[in-house]
């Protein structure tokens, strides 16, 4: 009875032994085990005995592997096959139906079983709308606006432009004013220092006509975290610090007193650093909607009461399966603007737009 055991576990050991990878290394010794993975010139391996090792190739004289691997040559070939010890520098690749058995040298193998990457993933969309009015009033209007998006494993960016201009006419039938006249432009960078924290760096230009802003200008940085990243849900939240460069100008009557010249330029600087949090919100509702929502707030330091606020929501409707019907709504604040000019800018565009 006790020989039959005896027989038994030796028949086993020897399956165990015949079925594990092999390495062989250059001073003669070797380690059984599974080899996991060979990148960057080191050969990942979990060793029966020590546990997970990362070999310098240099220090490998030959191996084998139990079960087929999928094996990248230095030359852009991919075979999938088991692998047999060869002599010293060289590896046996076993006959498969699509290859002949064959010797390689060990400074041909590029990678075996390489961590598959996930893509970098392109993303965008435009969407434009025009109203045209005429008759017994006059009205024009159109807007653009369009957004990209660029995610890999590491990073993300996102970068967006907006045009908004129309005009109208006043008393005068011959008299057509613009009463609407702004170009936004913006972006963010975002690194991951983890699947769900990562670090940020962002920047925004903004110039509107009607409300005499030459620029607004900010700049920024801090640190994010992505809450959901689903294909149907997306949320993070950031918080940093930036700087805030304002320009208003405007032209004004000179007193007579003060004249000539008849018009003179009434400037309003400011420039201040101040914090920033704010949070973004991707939300596929279902096959025909989808809705998106950022918030940007800027509390200055020296007080709390001083802040500029931006904010856009937009719900889309599917029509096709590239272009879509929006809404949108986009929201300034800011408690101190230039003299004459309202503290609060809002404004619906309506428009078709097609994703990519």
């Amino acid at each position: 009875m006790r020989a039959g055991i005896i027989l038994f576990l030796a028949v086993a050991a020897a399956i165990a032994q015949a079925r594990a990878d092999v390495v062989e290394f250059t001073n003669g010794d070797r380690l059984t085990g599974r080899l996991i993975r060979l990148e960057a010139g080191k050969l990942l391996f979990q060793a029966d005995a020590v546990g997970e090792l990362a070999i310098d190739m240099a220090n490998v004289k030959t191996f084998s592997s139990a079960e087929p691997a999928q094996i990248h040559l230095q030359d852009g070939t991919v075979i999938t096959s088991r692998m047999q010890a060869a002599e010293a520098g060289r590896v046996n690749l076993e006959a498969t139906e699509l290859i002949a058995a064959q010797t390689v040298p060990l400074a041909a193998l590029g990678a075996i079983n390489p961590v598959v990457k996930p893509p970098v993933t392109w993303s965008g969309s435009i969407t434009v709308g025009m109203t045209s009015t005429h008759g017994n009033t006059f009205q024009e209007s159109a807007n653009i606006r369009g957004s990209v998006t660029r995610r890999s494993l590491n990073d993300r960016l996102k970068a967006q432009s907006t045009y908004l201009a129309s005009r109208s006419r006043r008393e005068n039938p011959d008299e057509k004013v613009t009463t609407e006249e702004s170009f936004a432009v913006g972006g963010k960078y975002d690194y991951f220092l983890t699947k769900k924290l990562y670090t940020f760096v962002n920047a925004d230009f903004k110039k509107d006509h009607i409300a005499d802003l030459d620029y607004r200008m900010i700049g920024g940085a801090g640190l994010g975290y992505q809450w959901i990243e689903e294909e149907n849900l997306k949320f993070s939240t950031d918080a940093g610090v930036s700087e805030i460069c304002e320009k208003y100008s405007r032209r004004a009557l000179n007193p007579p007193a003060l004249r000539p010249p008849r018009w003179v330029e009434q400037i309003d600087k400011n420039d201040e650093v101040s914090g920033q949090l704010g949070y973004s919100l991707d939300w596929v509702i279902s096959e025909k909607f989808t809705f998106a929502h950022t918030l940007r707030y800027y509390p200055s330091f020296a007080s709390l009461s001083d802040y500029y606020l931006n904010t856009d929501a937009e719900l889309r409707a599917a029509i096709t399966k590239n272009m879509f019907g929006s809404l949108m709504a986009i929201l300034d604040y800011d408690s101190t603007p230039g003299e004459d000019v309202g503290t609060t800018d809002t404004k619906y565009i309506l428009g078709v737009g097609w994703k990519f």
